[in-house]
């Protein structure tokens, strides 16, 4: 082994260039989870405001559609088009928080795997699926779920049959 090479057998150069390599490569990895934890929250945002102008937009239906003229058959086909895409925002969204938490676990695997690497194996716990009772997203999920099966329920039991 000659004096420049490191006891891996890699050239000084070779060990700070993939060192450096790994550092930079290490801040993407921690900023794209950041961004994971941040779409969470505007995914959230952007449903709760479309739930609630559509929803809006069912009640002004149920409360106006005899001022508007409107057949009673039409306003429930307009109050159940509408609940249809509450519902569509809510699986779309529903879909992009679960693509959010696979890319966060995908993520967090390969910080461990750089730091494992840099740093030593063990340096970071590996996530566990099995603790999504922990995560944000659970919840948010949850929330949504629960909301529109709300709004059905309370359009089928009061809205739609009051729409006669």
């Amino acid at each position: 082994m000659g004096e420049s090479e490191e006891p891996g057998g890699e050239q000084p150069e070779a060990v700070a260039v993939r060192n450096e390599f790994a550092l930079e490569r290490y801040r993407y990895v921690l900023q794209q989870i950041h961004a994971v934890n941040e779409n969470a929250h505007r995914f959230l945002a952007i449903y709760q405001t479309l739930a609630t102008a559509l929803v809006t937009a069912a009640l002004a239906l149920f409360v106006g559609y005899r001022k508007w003229d409107l057949g009673a058959a039409t306003a429930r086909g307009g109050v159940i088009g509408l609940l249809t895409l509450v519902t569509m925002v809510a699986a779309f969204t529903g879909t992009l928080i679960v693509v959010g938490a696979l890319a966060w676990l995908d993520y967090r695997n390969e910080e461990c795997d750089i730091t494992d690497e840099v740093v030593g194996p063990g340096f970071r716990k590996r996530p566990r699926p099995r603790n999504f009772l922990r995560w944000y997203e659970t919840y948010v999920l949850l929330f949504i779920l629960v909301s529109v099966l709300t709004m059905w329920v309370l359009a089928a039991s009061f809205l739609l049959p009051s729409m006669r």
